[in-house]
């Protein structure tokens, strides 16, 4: 894990010399390939303290390195016309950085500091390439939302921690927890992030605000974090979860139905793309929360589709 972490690092100077658009764009391309061949499906792989990754990290961490490499191709009006180029560079590094971290994370600390971070490099993209004024209220949204639904999340892992002493995805299958509050709190920050339906308020105005590749992140990778933490954390909530999750299955069927039918009204070609992508992680949550073993291969593949 630590190659292509260092490659991603030294990629950061390089945003700064002439021709960087261009290099960065091809060594993107090269990583992308490079992690493809690295494929082990039935194990974790190249594991250390912090970092590994299984068949659910690889299918993400595969559309990471894509979208972005594509993020960059449809941005070339920012380099046509020098409007902070470099800059524009270095957040899409960062923000490919975490995203690598998150999903590569064995421990769920780690999991969660990079699942925050995530969203500090979106900002600056909102904020700095946005189109409108509104984007600053746009970015408020997305920033209030995510970190208010994120505070139990870490309540959550701390009470966690110290019941058990250690917080790695892998040993997690052998807990099995009855506790409501816990199980809110581990899911609440998930189901925003996605987001579901009736928490979805921020996604279309983050979309409407943000450039062409801001939405190509957002609906492409970062909604996907959410659907990513739900599989991990429902390893051992296995049993409230069957009492609980028919709640959030009506929900978000039927809120997906919902906003389906608002997608067919749409005039804004980024506000029809947002609220697409709400009722498609409708099906997302639906698939998740059946806890059954064909719902949970229907998420992944959704989720990568």
């Amino acid at each position: 894990m630590l190659m292509y972490m260092l490659y991603m690092i030294f990629m950061i100077p390089l945003c700064f010399i002439k021709s960087g658009w261009y290099l960065i764009q091809n060594l993107l391309f090269i990583v992308s390939m490079m992690f493809l061949i690295k494929i082990d499906f039935f194990c974790w792989s190249n594991l250390s303290y912090l970092f590994g990754y299984d068949y659910l990290s690889y299918g993400l961490v595969m559309l990471s390195f894509w979208i972005c490499v594509l993020m960059i191709l449809a941005s070339y009006s920012v380099i046509r016309y020098k409007f902070y180029n470099k800059l524009f560079l270095l957040m899409i590094l960062m923000l490919l950085l975490m995203l690598f971290c998150t999903f590569c994370s064995v421990n769920m600390i780690s999991f969660y500091f990079f699942f925050e971070g995530s969203l500090i490099p979106t900002l600056f993209l909102i904020f700095g390439w946005g189109y409108q004024p509104e984007r600053l209220q746009a970015g408020i949204y997305l920033l209030f939302y995510t970190l208010f639904a994120s505070l139990p999340l870490l309540l959550g892992v701390m009470y966690m921690y110290n019941n058990l002493n250690y917080l790695v995805f892998s040993l997690m299958y052998m807990n099995d927890y009855m506790n409501i509050y816990l199980y809110l709190s581990m899911i609440l920050a998930f189901l925003v992030k996605m987001p579901m339906y009736l928490v979805h308020l921020w996604l279309p105005k983050a979309h409407v605000e943000a450039p062409v590749s801001g939405s190509m992140i957002l609906a492409g990778v970062l909604l996907k974090l959410g659907g990513y933490g739900l599989l991990r954390v429902f390893e051992y909530l296995m049993s409230i979860g069957m009492m609980i999750n028919m709640l959030w299955l009506s929900i978000s069927l039927v809120g997906g139905f919902l906003i389906s039918l608002m997608c067919l009204r749409q005039v804004d070609m980024k506000a029809l793309i947002a609220y697409s992508s709400v009722a498609h992680m409708g099906l997302v949550i639906g698939g998740l929360m059946t806890l059954n073993i064909w719902g949970l291969y229907m998420t992944f593949v959704l989720m990568i589709a």
